[in-house]
């Protein structure tokens, strides 16, 4: 007899359900988020199987450790996204009556009923996956930092107007460390107009800086002491320690996205995969853990390249209805990925030749920017995947030397009929 399972997750409880191959439900119970609730779970699967090991288990995560728990124990787990369990919930009480035992059961329906349409989760090596939580970790580290320092410009935007000045005319702005050196020594713009040019040199030096200090200090001078519209001193003041504050948080998402991104690099030059990545025009080492991360290093997850451009929200969608046909870009995607892709064409441009002949074709077509990187994306998404399937590294010729031995046809055979002409 086969059977199915689905579990309904919460923060310190799961409800468990097993049915049989024709939907009757076997078991129902409630299991505690921890490990004597973990082998109450396999307890049941074993007795309701008998003894089968390989039960399809249906859960709406991928992640945490009751999901690392049922795959280091050899159960195939199958991660349902809510929005399509929602779906399902309706071809069982369209009255829209929810229960988590219900919730159990319905995803327990799914894996018995569509277990070929779900794919269970990738088997990655444990170094992927150490990857993987480094590159996000820093990714959102990254992210984080640039959101203080969005709040930071918007508070100098309201009483400090030179210093929203400096940051724009210093390349790099407020992740320059003489910059926020800069606003800690002058956090008002009372302070900032009595600094001297000689003044300023030591702050730059105190910072680091070592070239051109002297063009720039004189620079700053004239920024800093330009009449600008003021709050009131009490409110200045008050605004000033709300600037420190924010610059000790941006310090400290400075300090952990470093460390994080020593971390991910490290792992992820221990990887096999790491040459091939790399090997990739607009690559770097940052960039590629974070691809590794989320396409993982199981050689099986994806049949064929096709799947991986889904996943990465490179492929296009096409709606077709009656005469009408549609095409846009896919909006269901791994959005981590996305972000690699955006800044990968963008860094291969310059990189490549024949990626910046791609996109100029594409652009030459009528594809706007996004719709260009998005086409250049899913083709080196195509030639990646190729690549991680043969063991091989990347080769411009080979990638794009097709393409330019038709331009080189076209013009001969263009110069052929302007001669016989």
């Amino acid at each position: 007899m086969s059977i199915y399972c689905g579990i309904d997750w919460a923060s310190d409880h799961h409800d468990v359900a097993v049915v049989d191959e024709h939907g009757t439900p076997i078991v129902t119970r409630r299991i505690a988020n921890d490990a004597a609730g973990v082998s109450q779970l396999l307890e049941t699967l074993h007795d309701a199987g008998r003894g089968e090991a390989d039960v399809p288990v249906a859960i709406e995560t991928d992640h945490g450790l009751l999901v690392a728990s049922m795959v280091a124990a050899g159960l195939p787990v199958y991660a349902i996204n809510p929005l399509a369990a929602a779906r399902y919930r309706t071809r069982h009480a369209v009255s829209g009556a929810k229960a988590d035992v219900t919730d159990a059961i319905v995803l327990a329906n799914i894996v018995r009923t569509d277990l070929h349409a779900h794919r269970p989760l990738p088997a990655d090596s444990e170094l992927a996956k150490a990857i993987r939580v480094l590159a996000r970790a820093h990714q959102d580290a990254v992210w984080s930092r640039i959101a203080m320092g969005n709040k930071i410009t918007a508070l100098l935007g309201e009483y400090f107007p030179a210093a929203v000045a400096m940051v724009a005319m210093l390349s790099g702005g407020l992740t320059r460390c003489d910059v926020r050196t800069i606003l800690r020594r002058a956090p008002t713009p009372t302070i900032a107009a009595t600094l001297t040019p000689a003044r300023l040199r030591g702050l730059l030096v105190k910072a680091g800086r070592e070239r051109y200090i002297a063009t720039h200090a004189a620079s700053l001078r004239t920024i800093l002491s330009t009449k600008h519209l003021r709050q009131p001193v009490m409110v200045e003041e008050a605004m000033a320690v709300h600037l420190l504050a924010l610059l000790d948080q941006y310090d400290a998402a400075v300090i952990a996205e470093q460390r994080l991104a020593a971390a991910a690099a490290e792992r992820f030059n221990e990887h096999p995969d790491a040459p091939i990545i790399t090997s990739f025009p607009g690559l770097s080492t940052t960039s590629g853990a974070r691809l590794l991360g989320e396409i993982g290093d199981d050689r099986a997850r994806f049949a064929d390249a096709r799947g991986l451009k889904a996943y990465a929200g490179a492929a296009p969608v096409t709606r077709a209805s009656g005469k009408k046909t549609v095409i846009t870009h896919r909006r269901i995607k791994n959005n981590r990925l996305e972000s690699v892709g955006t800044f990968w064409t963008l860094a291969s441009l310059t990189a490549s030749p024949g990626a910046r002949a791609h996109y100029d074709r594409r652009r030459a077509t009528g594809d706007w920017n996004r719709a260009a990187q998005r086409n250049l994306y899913n083709k080196f998404l195509g030639q990646l995947h190729t690549c991680l399937q043969s063991r091989t590294l990347y080769d411009e010729a080979r990638a794009f030397g097709h393409q330019q031995r038709s331009i080189e046809h076209r013009s001969d055979q263009l110069i052929v009929e302007m001669a016989s002409a």
